[in-house]
């Protein structure tokens, strides 16, 4: 058992480095990073969110897209990692934001999905995640959510497909 530990630790480390080396790569050549956001419905109509480690604060599961990855396979591997959860099918896109200012890390432009899931919640990747929990739509929590999700979440809800 602690060989597979040993060996799923260094899986997550590598990603871990992929990614640093991914936004130094950004920074290096001046061009946005592209990532995803999730909207994961669960089969009762809950939306899934994720605490994040790095701002304590709620937001939508998602992240970059890895070299040679189409965005559908980014929010499949995105959410399994994130939440545990499997993805059935992306509903529609929400939208695409590209602000320089949506994420204090970096400039990236996210495409942001509805997604139908199903399966398990489970915290996997905990360098990133601190919690998961399914609210229902309108029962939201009120802090301010990370990044620009808060406002992702709206235009969702609104039944908007945004370019920002």
């Amino acid at each position: 058992m602690n060989v597979i530990a040993f060996f799923a630790t260094a899986v997550q480390s590598t990603r871990s480095l992929w990614r640093i080396g991914q936004t130094v790569l950004g920074i290096i050549f001046r061009h946005p990073i592209p990532g995803t956001s999730i909207i994961p419905i669960l089969p009762d109509g809950r939306i899934v969110l994720i605490r994040r480690r790095d701002d304590g604060c709620w937001a939508l599961p998602g992240g970059m897209v890895d070299w040679g990855e189409d965005i559908p396979n980014t929010v499949r591997r995105e959410l399994m990692e994130e939440t545990g959860l499997e993805l059935l099918e992306i509903k529609r896109l929400v939208g695409v934001y590209s602000a320089r200012d949506r994420d204090p890390r970096i400039h990236s432009i996210c495409v942001v999905v509805e997604a139908q899931v199903q399966g398990i919640m489970a915290v996997q990747d905990t360098l990133e995640v601190i919690e998961i929990q399914a609210f229902p739509p309108d029962s939201l929590p009120p802090e301010k959510m990370s990044h620009d999700h808060s406002r992702q979440l709206q235009d969702y809800l609104n039944g908007l497909t945004t370019l920002a």
